[in-house]
């Protein structure tokens, strides 16, 4: 029997856009809440990155951006309180063909579920941590955080915080992070590049997101978002590109020994040749970068770190398949009855 030749193209799927990402759910987040811009850029890239609703899981934890599954329309799991790394975790080490993103704060994230975060991006599990960082704990009601400032006052801190602030970026590059990047909710052009690059990245990618409070801590980012500052506050990051900065593009990083500093070119001979320049294969560079704050330097925004390492599901696949080549196939009812067992009857 002669086969039959179609002229017919191959179906394609149907392209996405960002409707398609939006729920039916209403939106519930203070009015003003950095978290809408978050949210709206999400749903903007996804549609971009030809995977299908159902591939995509969105996990959280416990927090005013926890409530991110609910507005994404995609699967969706709202775990207990600084868990959801652990449960992304062992959701994508049994679905490794699913793309995982988890949505957390810095409270959700940093102080109950640090543990949870730091060993989660040191197996460099292939998830897309996001975490808004706003600097107060927003759902309970204004209490500082693990990534509040010293002296600052809320209703736990009266007198004004004693405590050492958590650097999301310094901890990420501490547990050895492959992707770590820092971008800022109302940044509408930087954002999606960030969060796309994230979502592209095989291993864990971590993304602080600076996020407005706008009830319990709205100045926390002004200097990085006010327009008459933010080009003076802030350096945007770009791969092989020299460190330049400022209003007029006129002022740039250089290192002096070991130590970075700022320095104003065409000044005293300055050029940008003079400049460093960024290299996100370069951990040293990486944590220079992620300890760069004002008033003595601008902050960096961007990728700080992109570097290709394997996973922990191809480590945890690599051994289950070495061990089935040893040994054969597993028989789990052999198992159960391998040891002594016992038969309880109602007589007994």
């Amino acid at each position: 029997m002669a086969a039959v030749v179609s002229n017919q193209a191959p179906l394609s799927l149907p392209s996405l856009t960002r409707k398609d990402f939006v729920t039916d759910q209403e939106v519930r987040w203070c009015p003003g809440c950095g978290d809408y811009a978050i949210l709206a850029q999400m749903q903007k890239i996804l549609p971009e990155l030809g995977i299908p609703r159902e591939k995509i899981v969105f996990v959280s934890g416990i927090g005013c951006s926890s409530r991110f599954p609910y507005y994404m329309n995609t699967y969706g799991i709202h775990t207990i309180h600084g868990r959801a790394p652990t449960l992304a975790t062992g959701l994508k080490v049994i679905n490794p063909d699913l793309q995982v993103w988890v949505i957390t704060g810095d409270g959700d994230g940093l102080s109950i579920g640090g543990n949870h975060l730091l060993h989660c991006i040191r197996r460099n599990v292939d998830l897309k941590i996001v975490l808004f960082n706003n600097r107060i704990y927003g759902l309970t009601k204004g209490q500082y955080s693990p990534t509040s400032l010293p002296g600052h006052v809320t209703k736990s801190s009266p007198m004004g915080s004693i405590e050492h602030a958590f650097n999301p970026l310094a901890v990420a590059l501490g547990a050895e992070g492959t992707f770590v990047a820092r971008s800022v909710d109302v940044f509408a052009k930087h954002l999606p590049i960030v969060l796309k690059r994230a979502a592209e990245h095989r291993g864990t990618a971590f993304v602080e997101i600076y996020q407005n409070c706008i009830v319990y801590n709205e100045q926390a980012w002004e200097h990085v978002t006010d327009n008459q500052t933010r080009e003076e506050n802030t350096l945007l990051l770009e791969h092989g590109k020299p460190m330049i900065f400022g209003k007029n593009r006129d002022k740039g990083i250089r290192l002096n020994g070991l130590s970075p500093e700022v320095v104003t070119l065409d000044q005293n001979g300055v050029t940008e040749a003079d400049l460093l320049v960024h290299d996100e294969q370069n951990e040293n560079m990486a944590y220079m970068l992620s300890r760069m704050e004002p008033p003595n330097f601008p902050i960096p925004m961007g990728v700080l770190r992109c570097v290709e390492h394997s996973t922990y599901a191809d480590r945890l696949v690599g051994q289950v398949k070495e061990a089935i080549q040893k040994r054969g196939e597993g028989d789990l009812g052999k198992l159960y009855h391998d040891a002594d067992t016992w038969v309880v009857s109602n007589g007994a």
